[in-house]
């Protein structure tokens, strides 16, 4: 396989097509239009589904059919698209059925703007919908991580017969990089045991997130946070660079992570020690990680494309034990790395002594 250069959208949209999507039913909005338009035209070239539904609506409720019929399915939208899809997704949830979705993020609140932004943090993180439920959240920071968590996004999503996010931003889906696709996988051609078969000739199955009783339903909760449980504890996923040594550890997801590394190199030239946390998983977010990170800095940086929606996530992991201030903006405004820069050597001048250090990160995790 050779690199190739591809735009964020229609890397994501391929690598779907290429993780053995079978049916794909969105409605364009920017800026992620250009993974609908290769879908549109990929997907009937390979016999599989495409639609353009009339509404984000009716797209998730055409995901969520699709979805109980066990095949692999999708959609992708944007924060706006995304808030009118909420109950399709907790029906999806409560029925516990895969589902796969793709939000390019923009400006908010409202309409907004189109311009890259990180406003729908807590939106994705702390249930798209009503109930008790999380999705798994994957947060891509280059194309090229794009196209691989395209397709975790769907294995996970079968795994565990739970919603899974690629969450990005107008960056991420605009900006062209070379990458590789990975090879073409055809669908299953078994439908899962769970799934819905219409006149199959075998027993009927019931899937539903329709439970009248109390005693019923809060049985049926139990069970799904019982797995939310489990994929807190087993899925974490995050990058760390130059973070053993850091007495400022920043923590920063996508876009912002990659102005946070060129901050990073720059504070390390001129004596600052400053490292970085890089969730990829916004949920499960990656607590215990940070919290082992952190005790031997002096203090965190989280840096943000919004008001600041991950830095409670950020504060409950390290309880109090390391101060923790945030550099962010909203609307579509991109952090520079040269004033993320100058907020590393303001914090790094209000400290008068050094502190020891263990020899590796081994060690820190291992203490």
């Amino acid at each position: 396989m050779s690199k190739e250069l591809l735009k964020g959208n229609v890397a994501i949209a391929e690598a779907a097509i290429r993780a053995g999507c079978q049916a794909y039913f969105g409605y364009p909005i920017t800026p992620q239009t250009e993974l609908l338009e290769h879908m549109a035209r990929r997907m009937p070239q390979l016999n599989r589904t495409f639609l353009q539904a009339e509404s984000e609506l009716a797209a998730i409720n055409m995901v969520y059919g699709a979805a109980c019929a066990g095949v692999r399915v999708m959609t992708s939208s944007s924060g706006p698209g995304v808030s009118l899809m909420q109950e399709g997704l907790s029906y999806i949830a409560g029925s516990e059925v895969p589902a796969v979705l793709v939000n390019i993020m923009r400006g908010g609140p409202g309409l907004g703007n189109i311009q890259p932004s990180q406003s729908d943090y807590n939106l994705l993180t702390k249930s798209a919908g009503h109930g008790d439920f999380h999705s798994i959240v994957l947060a891509p920071a280059s194309v090229q991580e794009a196209i691989d968590l395209t397709g975790l996004a769907f294995d996970l999503a079968d795994k565990y017969r739970t919603i899974v996010f690629v969450a990005g931003d107008g960056i991420t889906g605009q900006m062209m990089e070379p990458a590789e696709l990975p090879p073409l996988r055809e669908p299953a051609a078994a439908r899962p045991a769970w799934a819905l078969t219409g006149a199959a000739g075998r027993a009927k199955n019931i899937i539903t997130s329709v439970y009248l009783g109390g005693a019923a339903l809060e049985a049926h909760n139990k069970r799904l946070q019982a797995k939310l449980e489990h994929i807190r504890v087993t899925e974490p996923r995050s990058e760390t660079v130059l973070a053993g040594d850091a007495d400022i550890l920043l923590v920063a997801f996508g876009t912002a992570a990659r102005v946070a590394k060129t901050a990073i190199r720059e504070a390390r030239q001129q004596g600052v020690r400053a490292g970085l946390l890089r969730p990829i998983t916004l949920y499960p977010f990656p607590a215990v990680q940070l919290a082992a990170l952190a005790r031997p800095a002096r203090a965190i940086l989280v840096v943000e494309m919004n008001a600041g929606q991950m830095v409670d996530d950020v504060r409950l992991a390290v309880g109090g034990r390391t101060p923790v201030e945030f550099l962010g903006h909203t609307g579509g405004v991109v952090p520079l790395p040269t004033e993320i820069l100058e907020r590393l050597r303001d914090m790094s001048g209000r400290f008068t002594s050094p502190i020891p250090r263990p020899d590796s990160w081994v060690e820190l995790a291992r203490n």
